[in-house]
């Protein structure tokens, strides 16, 4: 099965060359990684342009430049493989992860596998922390994730059939993993891995919640989540 990796990039210089060479050194020759740049203007446009030009399975994108949610969206919109990983800029994929999650999706019928995480600081050093398992409370199912969501992008892959339920990800939905996950628990169930395969970097400009906000807020987020989730149906239905 084709392998895609559907990145999303804004300024990520400091670690992109980490991450992208421990990608890399996972996939076949037919795979290919949608690199999605809403700005590379930190100096890393060269290097982006460098990595392209030197490995074909690199596919670059000029980004939406309209936020985090649409730049995922653009790079899924443009894979063309079986699986679909999702990956942040600045992560590191541990040795073997794309070996084990590929083994998960061929044992089981599931639509979306989500794997764990451990907290490294922004120079890599694993910090002791809790897991991201342990820290969002992770856990399958519908119900569960929208008291609280514990679907976490980095960490998660796909297959191709959910497609036509995620794309377009509608204007309201706050994040494209919540989106995701909620896709495939309606179409066929999200398996969770316990093991930790990427190294979650933690450093100030971290796009990922690890805190809620307000009542206030999150009962306007779970407003716009059943209104999304309406859409969704209509969806499930119309295929």
């Amino acid at each position: 099965m084709k392998i895609s990796v559907a990145l999303a990039y804004y300024n990520g210089g400091h670690y992109i060359k980490e991450q992208l060479e421990s990608i890399l050194s996972q996939l076949k020759e037919e795979d290919e990684v949608v690199l999605s740049v809403d700005k590379a203007e930190d100096g890393s446009g060269t290097l982006l342009t460098g990595w392209a030009e030197k490995d074909a399975r690199i596919q670059l994108l000029q980004g939406p430049a309209q936020g985090v949610v649409r730049n995922f969206e653009h790079a899924i919109s443009h894979c063309s493989g079986d699986i679909i990983f999702l990956s942040d800029q600045d992560d590191i994929w541990k040795p073997g992860k794309v070996q084990k999650v590929m083994q998960a999706f061929e044992r089981t019928d599931y639509m979306a596998i989500l794997h764990n995480g451990v907290i490294v600081d922004k120079n890599g050093k694993e910090t002791g922390e809790k897991t991201l398992f342990e820290m969002r409370g992770s856990r399958a199912g519908f119900l569960k994730n929208f008291i609280r969501n514990s679907y976490i992008g980095c960490c998660m892959a796909f297959r191709k059939e959910l497609l036509p339920l995620i794309l377009p990800i509608p204007e309201n939905m706050y994040m494209h993993d919540y989106w995701i996950g909620t896709a495939a628990e309606c179409s066929g169930g999200v398996g969770l891995m316990k093991e930790p395969l990427i190294c979650y970097r933690r450093h100030d400009e971290n796009v990922t919640e690890m805190h809620h906000g307000g009542i206030i807020f999150m009962i306007g987020k779970r407003l716009r989540i059943l209104q999304c989730v309406l859409i969704l149906k209509k969806r499930v239905k119309n295929l």
